[in-house]
Protein backbone atom coordinates (compact mmCIF):
# COMPACT_ATOMS: atom_id res chain seq x y z
CA UNK A 1 0.00 0.00 0.00
CA UNK A 2 2.64 2.48 1.23
CA UNK A 3 4.85 2.18 -2.33
CA UNK A 4 1.94 2.34 -4.22
CA UNK A 5 0.97 5.85 -2.52
CA UNK A 6 4.67 7.00 -2.81
CA UNK A 7 4.36 6.13 -6.91
CA UNK A 8 1.36 8.65 -6.55
CA UNK A 9 2.73 11.30 -4.74
CA UNK A 10 6.01 11.31 -6.60
CA UNK A 11 4.12 11.25 -9.66
CA UNK A 12 2.23 14.54 -8.37
CA UNK A 13 5.30 15.79 -8.16
CA UNK A 14 6.30 15.37 -11.85
CA UNK A 15 2.86 16.51 -12.20
CA UNK A 16 3.59 19.63 -10.98
CA UNK A 17 6.90 20.62 -12.12
CA UNK A 18 4.97 21.09 -15.88
CA UNK A 19 4.53 24.93 -16.66
CA UNK A 20 1.28 24.85 -18.60
CA UNK A 21 -1.07 25.76 -16.36
CA UNK A 22 1.49 28.17 -13.89
CA UNK A 23 2.40 30.02 -17.24
CA UNK A 24 -2.05 30.87 -18.06
CA UNK A 25 -2.53 31.33 -14.48
CA UNK A 26 0.15 34.17 -14.54
CA UNK A 27 -1.04 35.57 -18.08
CA UNK A 28 -4.44 35.62 -16.85
CA UNK A 29 -3.35 37.92 -14.00
CA UNK A 30 -1.41 40.03 -15.43
CA UNK A 31 -3.93 40.83 -17.68
CA UNK A 32 -6.38 40.99 -15.00
CA UNK A 33 -3.90 43.26 -13.15
CA UNK A 34 -3.29 45.49 -16.71
CA UNK A 35 -6.96 45.85 -16.78
CA UNK A 36 -6.91 47.27 -13.23
CA UNK A 37 -9.91 45.03 -11.41
CA UNK A 38 -9.91 44.99 -7.66
CA UNK A 39 -7.96 43.10 -5.85
CA UNK A 40 -10.55 40.38 -4.55
CA UNK A 41 -11.74 40.01 -7.88
CA UNK A 42 -8.08 39.00 -9.01
CA UNK A 43 -7.86 36.25 -6.12
CA UNK A 44 -11.19 35.05 -7.56
CA UNK A 45 -10.40 34.68 -10.65
CA UNK A 46 -7.15 32.75 -9.88
CA UNK A 47 -9.03 30.59 -7.60
CA UNK A 48 -11.76 29.63 -9.77
CA UNK A 49 -8.76 28.79 -12.44
CA UNK A 50 -7.05 26.76 -9.54
CA UNK A 51 -10.49 25.26 -8.65
CA UNK A 52 -11.11 23.99 -12.60
CA UNK A 53 -7.71 22.69 -12.82
CA UNK A 54 -7.72 20.72 -9.64
CA UNK A 55 -11.33 19.30 -10.78
CA UNK A 56 -9.96 18.26 -14.39
CA UNK A 57 -6.79 16.62 -12.79
CA UNK A 58 -9.07 14.66 -10.19
CA UNK A 59 -11.40 13.82 -13.21
CA UNK A 60 -8.63 12.32 -15.57
CA UNK A 61 -7.33 10.32 -12.80
CA UNK A 62 -10.45 8.62 -11.75
CA UNK A 63 -11.53 7.74 -15.39
CA UNK A 64 -8.04 6.36 -15.88
CA UNK A 65 -8.72 4.22 -12.49
CA UNK A 66 -12.10 3.20 -13.66
CA UNK A 67 -10.93 2.42 -17.13
CA UNK A 68 -7.77 -0.17 -15.92
CA UNK A 69 -9.75 -1.09 -13.01
CA UNK A 70 -12.41 -2.69 -15.47
CA UNK A 71 -9.99 -3.50 -18.02
CA UNK A 72 -7.35 -5.65 -15.46
CA UNK A 73 -8.85 -5.87 -11.80
CA UNK A 74 -5.97 -5.72 -9.04
CA UNK A 75 -3.67 -8.28 -11.39
CA UNK A 76 -2.12 -5.95 -14.07
CA UNK A 77 0.03 -7.47 -16.36
CA UNK A 78 3.86 -7.07 -16.46
CA UNK A 79 3.76 -5.65 -20.24
CA UNK A 80 1.00 -2.77 -18.80
CA UNK A 81 3.74 -2.18 -16.18
CA UNK A 82 6.89 -2.07 -18.79
CA UNK A 83 4.64 -0.34 -21.46
CA UNK A 84 3.39 2.29 -19.08
CA UNK A 85 7.85 2.59 -17.73
CA UNK A 86 8.38 2.99 -21.36
CA UNK A 87 6.31 6.29 -21.85
CA UNK A 88 8.13 7.32 -18.57
CA UNK A 89 11.29 6.70 -19.96
CA UNK A 90 10.50 8.50 -23.97
CA UNK A 91 8.31 10.96 -22.43
CA UNK A 92 11.21 11.69 -19.66
CA UNK A 93 13.61 12.46 -22.99
CA UNK A 94 11.46 14.61 -24.90
CA UNK A 95 11.02 16.81 -21.87
CA UNK A 96 15.06 16.97 -21.68
CA UNK A 97 14.56 17.61 -25.44
CA UNK A 98 12.08 20.43 -26.31
CA UNK A 99 9.82 21.07 -23.35
CA UNK A 100 10.25 24.77 -23.78
CA UNK A 101 10.67 26.63 -27.25
CA UNK A 102 14.31 27.62 -27.81
CA UNK A 103 13.51 31.05 -27.86
CA UNK A 104 13.45 33.88 -25.26
CA UNK A 105 10.94 33.33 -22.46
CA UNK A 106 9.00 30.46 -21.35
CA UNK A 107 6.93 29.78 -24.36
CA UNK A 108 6.23 25.69 -24.18
CA UNK A 109 6.16 23.46 -26.75
CA UNK A 110 2.39 23.13 -28.35
CA UNK A 111 0.98 23.14 -31.59
CA UNK A 112 0.69 26.61 -32.55
CA UNK A 113 -3.13 26.71 -32.97
CA UNK A 114 -3.66 25.40 -29.38
CA UNK A 115 -1.27 27.78 -27.82
CA UNK A 116 -2.79 30.84 -30.03
CA UNK A 117 -6.49 29.70 -28.46
CA UNK A 118 -5.36 29.33 -24.74
CA UNK A 119 -3.35 32.90 -24.62
CA UNK A 120 -6.75 33.94 -26.70
CA UNK A 121 -9.03 32.55 -24.04
CA UNK A 122 -6.52 33.80 -20.96
CA UNK A 123 -7.02 37.02 -22.36
CA UNK A 124 -10.80 37.25 -23.11
CA UNK A 125 -11.51 35.85 -19.24
CA UNK A 126 -13.05 38.18 -16.86
CA UNK A 127 -15.18 36.26 -14.83
CA UNK A 128 -15.43 33.18 -12.19
CA UNK A 129 -17.14 30.56 -14.27
CA UNK A 130 -14.73 31.75 -17.05
CA UNK A 131 -11.62 31.08 -15.21
CA UNK A 132 -12.52 27.89 -14.00
CA UNK A 133 -13.29 26.47 -17.86
CA UNK A 134 -9.99 28.09 -18.31
CA UNK A 135 -8.25 25.96 -15.64
CA UNK A 136 -9.74 23.08 -17.00
CA UNK A 137 -8.45 23.64 -20.40
CA UNK A 138 -4.85 24.00 -19.18
CA UNK A 139 -5.01 20.67 -18.07
CA UNK A 140 -6.36 19.22 -20.91
CA UNK A 141 -3.68 21.80 -23.37
CA UNK A 142 -0.85 19.48 -21.47
CA UNK A 143 -2.78 16.01 -21.93
CA UNK A 144 0.92 14.79 -23.76
CA UNK A 145 3.16 15.61 -20.57
CA UNK A 146 0.81 14.88 -17.55
CA UNK A 147 -0.38 11.45 -19.60
CA UNK A 148 2.32 9.66 -17.89
CA UNK A 149 2.09 10.65 -14.74
CA UNK A 150 -1.75 9.66 -14.48
CA UNK A 151 -1.44 6.42 -15.89
CA UNK A 152 1.09 5.50 -13.23
CA UNK A 153 -0.43 6.55 -10.69
CA UNK A 154 -4.35 5.06 -12.11
CA UNK A 155 -2.16 1.77 -12.35
CA UNK A 156 -0.66 1.96 -8.98
CA UNK A 157 -4.51 3.26 -7.32
CA UNK A 158 -6.32 0.38 -8.81
CA UNK A 159 -4.36 -2.25 -6.41
CA UNK A 160 -5.13 -0.56 -2.89
CA UNK A 161 -8.23 -0.90 -1.41
CA UNK A 162 -11.48 1.44 -1.81
CA UNK A 163 -10.65 4.19 0.63
CA UNK A 164 -7.07 4.20 0.00
CA UNK A 165 -7.99 4.89 -3.64
CA UNK A 166 -9.84 8.02 -3.27
CA UNK A 167 -7.02 8.91 -0.60
CA UNK A 168 -4.64 8.27 -3.60
CA UNK A 169 -6.91 10.56 -5.60
CA UNK A 170 -6.98 13.21 -3.17
CA UNK A 171 -3.16 13.15 -2.62
CA UNK A 172 -2.33 13.81 -6.15
CA UNK A 173 -4.60 16.06 -7.01
CA UNK A 174 -3.63 18.56 -4.18
CA UNK A 175 0.26 17.49 -4.77
CA UNK A 176 -0.18 18.00 -8.77
CA UNK A 177 -1.90 21.77 -7.53
CA UNK A 178 1.47 22.42 -5.47
CA UNK A 179 2.84 25.06 -8.24
CA UNK A 180 -0.64 26.89 -9.03
CA UNK A 181 -0.92 27.26 -5.12
CA UNK A 182 2.37 28.44 -4.63
CA UNK A 183 1.48 31.12 -7.39
CA UNK A 184 -1.75 32.37 -6.07
CA UNK A 185 -0.26 32.65 -2.46
CA UNK A 186 2.28 35.04 -3.73
CA UNK A 187 -0.03 36.66 -6.01
CA UNK A 188 -2.18 36.94 -2.64
CA UNK A 189 0.14 38.19 -0.58
CA UNK A 190 0.99 40.93 -3.50
CA UNK A 191 3.83 39.57 -4.45
CA UNK A 192 5.01 41.46 -8.18
CA UNK A 193 3.60 39.27 -11.01
CA UNK A 194 7.13 40.53 -12.72
CA UNK A 195 8.99 39.22 -10.25
CA UNK A 196 7.41 35.26 -10.57
CA UNK A 197 7.81 35.59 -14.28
CA UNK A 198 11.27 36.85 -14.42
CA UNK A 199 11.86 33.87 -11.57
CA UNK A 200 10.33 31.42 -13.77
CA UNK A 201 12.42 32.33 -16.87
CA UNK A 202 15.66 32.33 -14.85
CA UNK A 203 15.17 28.37 -13.74
CA UNK A 204 13.31 27.29 -16.93
CA UNK A 205 15.74 24.82 -17.96
CA UNK A 206 16.00 23.68 -14.28
CA UNK A 207 12.36 23.12 -13.85
CA UNK A 208 12.71 21.52 -17.61
CA UNK A 209 15.60 19.37 -16.11
CA UNK A 210 13.72 18.49 -13.31
CA UNK A 211 10.29 17.23 -14.71
CA UNK A 212 12.62 15.32 -17.56
CA UNK A 213 14.72 13.36 -14.79
CA UNK A 214 11.75 12.86 -12.23
CA UNK A 215 10.05 11.02 -15.48
CA UNK A 216 13.25 9.21 -16.06
CA UNK A 217 13.78 8.19 -12.33
CA UNK A 218 10.26 6.95 -11.90
CA UNK A 219 10.35 5.12 -15.45
CA UNK A 220 13.31 3.21 -13.95
CA UNK A 221 11.28 2.67 -10.48
CA UNK A 222 8.70 0.97 -12.34
CA UNK A 223 10.13 -1.32 -14.70
CA UNK A 224 12.50 -2.70 -11.56
CA UNK A 225 10.00 -3.10 -9.03
CA UNK A 226 7.29 -4.26 -11.12
CA UNK A 227 8.32 -5.66 -14.05
CA UNK A 228 11.83 -7.08 -13.36
CA UNK A 229 11.24 -7.87 -9.81
CA UNK A 230 7.67 -9.69 -10.08
CA UNK A 231 8.96 -11.66 -13.30
CA UNK A 232 11.82 -12.71 -11.03
CA UNK A 233 9.50 -14.41 -8.70
CA UNK A 234 7.11 -15.74 -10.70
Amino acid sequence: MIDSLVIVAFAALIHASFQLSVSMLTLLSGHAIGSKIKHAKLLRLTFSFLLGSGVMTMLLLTFAAFVFERSFGQNIPPVVWAASAGLLLGLGIAVWAFYYRREPGTSLWLPRGMARYLSDRTKATKHSSEAFGLGLSSVAGEIIFILAPIVISALALIQLEPVWQLAGIGIYTIVSSLSLLVVYALIGSGHKLSRIQQWRENNKQFLQFTAGSGLLILGFYIYVDRVITVSGGM
